[in-house]
């Protein structure tokens, strides 16, 4: 019976010290972690801050034929001019710059205000975006893109569409316009 006892008693001490050395190290990651939180989130709070004051000097320009047959590609030109006399830069995430529908990155209403239901995917995204995820626009130069809005949203029904760009938070790029299309 001692010995069962002592046996049980060695046991919960091992128990004891392998919980506490969990502890410690369940502490010391939830440590690094909030550390690694502050330090991404200092990274992110200086490249916003830098790029978007470049992407504000950025002017885009959305075009889309006026009237589409009902089925037929929907497509929206996506045009970005950079009027300074620098080189400056937007991140192309929630863009069309991404040839495809990543997010719901413009708003479409119907001629009654109804929103039009996006059907693309919805990706998340590291922060803060790499540096391959951002187009350099030339002085006094532009970057155009296209995309098929029928890719991501669903405008199969005829009718009048306004489509409105919602992307500037990821993107930077606010002085959009906006664009209407009838379809047939």
């Amino acid at each position: 019976m001692r010995n069962q006892f002592i046996a049980t008693a060695v046991m919960l001490s091992v128990f004891s010290f392998t919980a506490c050395q969990q502890s410690q190290n369940a502490q010391s990651a939830h440590n690094d972690t909030t550390q690694q939180a502050q330090d991404t989130t200092a990274a992110v709070a200086e490249p916003v801050a830098a790029d978007s004051s470049s992407a504000s000097v950025l002017e885009t320009v959305m075009s889309a034929p006026a009237t589409v047959k009902a089925g037929k590609p929907i497509l929206v030109k996506f045009t970005v001019n950079n009027p300074s006399a620098s080189e400056q830069a937007f991140c192309k995430w929630h863009t069309p710059f991404e040839q495809r529908f990543l997010n719901a990155y413009f708003e479409v209403t119907n001629s009654k205000g109804e929103a039009v239901q996006y059907k693309g995917a919805m990706a998340k995204r590291v922060t803060p975006p790499p540096a391959d995820a951002y187009i350099k626009v030339a002085a006094k130069g532009s970057v155009s893109a296209e995309i098929d809005l029928l890719m991501g949203y669903k405008m199969d029904a005829p009718g009048t569409y306004k489509v409105v760009y919602q992307g500037e938070g990821v993107s930077g790029l606010t002085k959009v316009n906006e664009v209407t299309v009838t379809v047939e």
